[in-house]
């Protein structure tokens, strides 16, 4: 059996992983071009100053999504790259790039899903409270609208946030990450209500300006497996839980307002007072529906039921395949993290990012195989296709990464792409999985 027919297989990325000309035509400086130049907070001390050159590598790029057959690309717009301050005049060198970026895919029958925030805040508007500052849902919406007015003639899939817990979690709670701070609860939860005022603000602007736009969210997710049939509501609730200490990457947190219009009773009562003030407009706007939920889904952790039904985590057993980052291979997440989403908000579920880090290397026949990663997304997607075959709506498939690139914290010493880059020489070479891929996109998974 394959997916259903208008199911879209794609690839994705993010501008700071992969454009470079980070000071480039008018571009303003972002929380990740500061944040890396500072020693000792990226592990290879890399930064994403040229990264993949994408900017202006970018058509040589779609012609590689084109020979690996994607029916879809999932990229991100650097916010400073069109509002260099963030506010104020818009930079049209910036506009122009993702223009051509837009008329190049189309060009080759592949269709742009863009994501509006995929971290790379402004840093003008960092020096500005950042998302502490209740005037950034002015300042997304604004340039929401420069967006939308400008690519919503050709682009109809929108995404506004990539993995919230992870930009608020990683870098404002942890300090692993850009900005690289650690903030309390009480900040933390109006940077929370900021980035969803934000993202209704959004939604609000797409709608009246883009037409037939369709429009999602996409949430960081690891979820839990059961290990019997005995196990599922344990799974299913703990996947859902959401309190003190871990609201940032609980995942009701984030998605109950956006489909129920309302917070989890659970993080209302816990914090009281130092819960922010929440207009009821407000809730109205961040409720507003959306058409799908992205999941960026690698790995997961089984769990059993205790003897007061809640869930205990089982470590997986010693020697469990990780991969080169060191995340357990979990196929079965894919399966069960679809599942529980779609079970809970009734919306079509798109995984927005899915792939593996491999130590791939060229071989001495010029080659990269990486068979580790055939095996992997095979596994995942054949979860996938059972999550479909059971019920749930999944409307498609984008692997991570296109292209191997700057992975974060982790600089250069992660590679996650279908296509290899060797970043001394820019060089790029479709790996053994981008064929299988390409294999896999022209059966519409029949073959998996």
């Amino acid at each position: 059996m394959s997916f259903r027919k208008d199911f879209v297989w794609g690839a994705a990325t993010a501008s700071y992983q992969i454009e470079g000309a980070y000071n480039e035509d008018g571009k303003g400086s972002s929380i990740w071009d500061e944040f890396t130049h500072i020693d000792g907070k990226i592990l290879d001390k890399s930064t994403g100053d040229v990264a993949c050159d994408h900017y202006h590598r970018y058509k040589e790029d779609v012609r590689l999504m084109h020979e690996l057959g994607l029916k879809a690309y999932r990229f991100s717009i650097a916010w400073p790259r069109i509002f260099p301050d963030g506010i104020g005049s818009v930079n049209q060198k910036g506009i122009d790039f993702y223009n051509n970026l837009i008329d190049e895919l189309l060009s080759y029958g592949i269709e742009p899903y863009i994501t509006l925030y995929h971290w790379d805040l402004p840093y003008a508007l960092y020096l500005k409270g950042g998302w502490l500052n209740d005037d950034i849902a002015d300042y997304f919406e604004r340039y929401t609208t420069v967006v939308a007015e400008n690519f919503g003639d050709r682009v109809k899939n929108f995404i506004t946030f990539n993995e919230p817990q992870v930009f608020i979690g990683c870098g404002c709670l942890e300090g692993s990450h850009a900005p690289g701070f650690q903030y309390g609860d009480k900040d933390l939860l109006r940077m929370c209500h900021n980035v969803l005022r934000a993202h209704g603000r959004a939604v609000r602007v797409l709608r009246q300006t883009v037409p037939d736009v369709k429009i999602g969210f996409t949430s960081a997710a690891s979820p839990l497996v059961p290990l019997t049939e005995n196990d599922v509501e344990a799974a299913r609730g703990g996947f859902f839980s959401c309190g003190r200490g871990n609201f940032v990457f609980s995942q009701s947190f984030w998605h109950d307002p956006i489909a129920f219009g309302k917070y989890p009773e659970a993080i209302l009562s816990t914090y009281g007072e130092d819960f922010p003030a929440v207009d009821e407009e407000d809730m109205k706007l961040i409720s507003a529906p959306i058409d799908f939920i992205g999941l960026n889904i690698y790995t997961g952790a089984f769990v059993k039921a205790d003897e007061n039904g809640y869930a205990q985590r089982i470590p997986c057993y010693r020697g469990h395949p990780r991969t080169a980052i060191g995340w357990d291979v979990v196929p079965q997440s894919l399966y069960w993290g679809t599942k529980f989403f779609y079970d809970r908000y009734k919306l079509t579920i798109f995984i927005t990012e899915n792939g593996m880090s491999a130590h791939d290397c060229i071989s001495l026949d010029g080659k990269v195989h990486d068979p580790n990663r055939i095996d992997y997304l095979n596994r995942y997607l054949l979860e996938l296709k059972k999550s479909a075959e059971d019920g749930a709506d999944i409307g498609g498939y984008f692997q991570w990464s296109l292209m191997d690139n700057f992975e974060w914290a982790k600089g250069y010493s992660e590679r996650f792409g279908v296509i290899y880059v060797d970043y001394e020489t820019q060089n790029r070479i479709i790996k053994d999985s981008g064929y299988w891929f390409k294999g896999i996109i022209e059966q519409n998974g029949e073959n998996l």
